[in-house]
């Protein structure tokens, strides 16, 4: 039912006369007395009763009608405030998902400055691998997925934060702990304590050798165990730079040479080919300077 119909019945009720709703709806008498009859022909029934010079009064279909027509009217009146609402920022909700370490520093500090300017949109963080969150992306799950790897684009947009360097972590005592910068083959003979495959560790992928030849000692799936380990001089592990905001006291970072582990590119990554939410620009603009701002430890 058209509600434009309904809002000429709802003014014609309240004001017992076409005329004076014409007014109110800078309508035409004639455009509303059609509009009425339209209403009449789709109920099947009279609204109105046409009193000689005192205008119009509802029929008993009419004061059944008005109730409902209220009702409809409010409901869609709210429907357009919330929808303006969420166009203009000051509603809604913004669903952005991560991979582990960028959920150290770089994707809260987003968030917050996010949301210092837009506090009425709420946001949410799933936490995952790339591959999952791009998943959730395609899937429809997620507003913004922030990744370090991507196999497949199709579909995806990339926004390229940044390319970051990937450090070793040590026991402060280690002898190597004063170094500079580190190449895999000087840490042959450590032994190495390494992440669940689930959490794509990195060192299953810069030296995947290392854990054929049986030099992982340990695999634990938390951070918080790898860093106590590595404290405690169980072994050494490897560290994004994303993460060393968060490395504890009694762990020596030293950078590993570009050479062995190239800066690995971190993205923003949207969905193309659907709407954009209109949370998404900004939140693109709060990791932009939170990245600009961010300084990443090459040591």
């Amino acid at each position: 039912m058209d509600t434009e119909l309904l809002r000429a019945f709802r003014e014609v009720a309240r004001r017992g006369s076409f005329t004076a709703a014409a007014e109110a709806l800078q309508y035409t008498q004639s455009a509303v007395s059609r509009q009425i009859a339209a209403l009449e022909r789709e109920l099947g029934a009279p609204l109105f009763d046409r009193l000689p010079r005192r205008g119009v009064r509802p029929t008993v279909a009419g004061d059944s009608l008005l109730p409902h027509a209220e009702a409809v009217l409010e409901r869609v009146g709210r429907l357009r405030r919330e929808v303006a609402a969420v166009g203009r920022l000051e509603a809604g909700r913004l669903r952005v998902g991560a991979f582990h370490t960028a959920n150290a520093e770089l994707v809260p500090s987003a968030l917050a400055a996010f949301r210092a300017e837009h506090p009425a949109v709420e946001p949410e963080l799933l936490e995952g691998t790339s591959p999952v969150q791009l998943a959730r992306l395609r899937a429809g799950e997620l507003h913004v997925a922030v990744v370090s790897s991507v196999v497949e684009r199709e579909g995806i947009e990339l926004v390229l934060l940044l390319r970051e360097p990937m450090l070793v972590a040590l026991p402060r005592s280690h002898r190597l702990a004063r170094r500079r910068s580190l190449r895999l083959a000087e840490l042959a003979e450590e032994l190495w304590i390494a992440g669940d495959p689930a959490v794509q560790d990195p060192l299953r992928t810069l030296a995947p050798a290392f854990a054929d030849e049986g030099r992982i000692a340990y695999v634990v799936r938390d951070w918080a165990a790898k860093q106590g380990l590595v404290a405690a001089g169980f072994g050494v592990t490897l560290v994004p730079a994303l993460a060393a905001s968060t490395v504890r006291s009694g762990i020596a970072l030293v950078g590993l040479h570009g050479d062995d582990a190239p800066a690995r590119p971190v993205y923003a990554a949207t969905a193309t080919g659907v709407e954009r939410p209109p949370a998404v620009d900004p939140f693109l603009r709060a990791l932009r300077r939170v990245v600009a701002e961010l300084r990443l430890p090459t040591r």
